[in-house]
């Protein structure tokens, strides 16, 4: 893996990245953010036409890109599929050196309102998808005695939030299975870094009801992570997370009794931020997720070679 050259060359010239979740959102911006970099990039996503679409778009969009992306289909939920992913792109692209852990699913209701599919969802996506891939990457990390894990968590597996109950908790996973595997590859030349956003401008957070005074301090564009991820690869950073004062605050929060401060956050009206979003605005997000969460079978990952 390149490690971080000087401030006239690409960051990461030929460095092969591969990033779940690729076709939209905070994938989407990471995915281009490498390549700026000068990486050779596969992004896969369980929508296979909009990846490739996605791949092409960046290849358009990015000076000199052409030839260094590739979209492939991947379902995160299925280890074949994963597996299969990774190979079509060592084989197509070159060995890998990042994988970035990124697909991830946030519906918004209360838990007990909640369908039993869209908890399998999530827990399937959120936690099993991160949990294949670094066992698959790390496989290979090690054997090689390099490589590096990047897994998108959030700042809801350290804030819990009414509304979010199955995903904040999905979030905390990531965080402490981030946390041990860092412990547990020291000294073999792998590093495993979490990226840790506060509410991001995309389709994710779309109506969600975050008080119109606090959007500077605790939303984030999606470019912004994909800048934060690149940044991480090949440092020894374990956690980095944005919006930066969004951090600070909640580690201040975290220090209160629980009656101060469920009685702040009804102050400041961030218990209604996902309780109180939008169902008109959301509306598009949780048909799509909801019919991907009764998928009946594994995505294939084309034959491209």
């Amino acid at each position: 893996m390149t490690q971080r050259p000087s401030a006239t060359t690409p960051r990461l010239p030929d460095t092969v990245v591969a990033i779940t979740g690729g076709a939209r959102g905070i994938g989407r911006c990471a995915a281009a953010a490498f390549l700026r970099a000068g990486a050779r990039v596969v992004i896969g996503d369980l929508d296979a036409d909009l990846c490739a679409a996605t791949a092409r778009e960046l290849a358009a969009e990015t000076a000199g890109a052409e030839g260094r992306i590739l979209g492939l289909g991947l379902d995160v939920t299925d280890r074949a599929s994963f597996a299969a992913f990774l190979d079509a792109a060592e084989a197509q692209v070159g060995p890998l050196d990042v994988l970035v852990n990124n697909a991830g699913i946030m519906p918004t209701g209360r838990f007990l309102e909640e369908s039993d599919a869209m908890t399998d969802a999530m827990l399937d996506v959120n936690v099993r998808g991160v949990l294949t891939g670094s066992k698959l990457a790390g496989q290979r990390f090690t054997a090689r005695g390099q490589g590096h894990l990047v897994n998108i968590a959030s700042l809801a597996g350290v804030n819990p939030t009414a509304g979010l109950a199955t995903y904040c908790g999905t979030k905390s996973f990531v965080l402490a299975f981030t946390d041990s595997l860092y412990r547990e590859l020291q000294g073999s030349g792998v590093r495993v870094s979490a990226v840790l956003p506060g509410v991001v401008r995309t389709e994710l957070s779309a109506g969600s009801a975050v008080p119109a005074w606090s959007t500077s301090l605790s939303t984030v564009d999606p470019e912004d992570i994909a800048a934060a991820v690149v940044g991480v690869v090949g440092s020894s950073r374990l956690r980095v997370t944005r919006p930066r004062t969004l951090s600070a605050s909640i580690r201040l929060s975290a220090m209160l009794p629980t009656r101060p401060r469920l009685a702040f956050e009804r102050l400041t009206g961030f218990d209604r931020a996902f309780t109180g979003a939008d169902p008109a605005a959301r509306a598009a997000y949780h048909a799509r997720i909801g019919a991907a969460a009764q998928r009946p079978a594994a995505v294939e990952v084309p034959d491209r070679g």
